[in-house]
């Protein structure tokens, strides 16, 4: 069984006891989440449809942090000796999926 979730204006294919990086969710470490299905999958039974969706939910647990790839980038303007070095590293959630539960 698995199960599509979108969070974090992404969409990821789960299933339990995976572990799985999503952007902050502005929870605590240790607390439990739930997410909405766009998808789930039993089998050969697929639910896809809202109605079919409606009681369908996805619980996780946080049980961390981590961190992306560090993105560097060099804005420069030509004759003007404007230049900018900048650089990001976007922060994520470590989610554990505890259960799937289908409509």
């Amino acid at each position: 069984m698995y199960a599509v979730v979108k969070t974090g204006g992404k969409q990821t294919r789960v299933a339990e006891g995976q572990r799985v990086q999503v952007e902050h969710l502005g929870a605590a470490v240790g607390d439990d989440v739930t997410f909405t299905p766009v998808l789930v999958v039993d089998g050969d039974k697929v639910l896809s449809t809202p109605d079919e969706l409606k009681s369908a939910k996805v619980g996780a647990r946080i049980v961390g942090e981590a961190k992306g790839p560090k993105i560097t980038g060099f804005t420069y303007k030509n004759k003007t000796r404007s230049r900018k070095r900048w650089g990001h590293r976007q922060g994520y959630d470590v989610v554990e999926i505890t259960s799937i539960t289908g409509g």
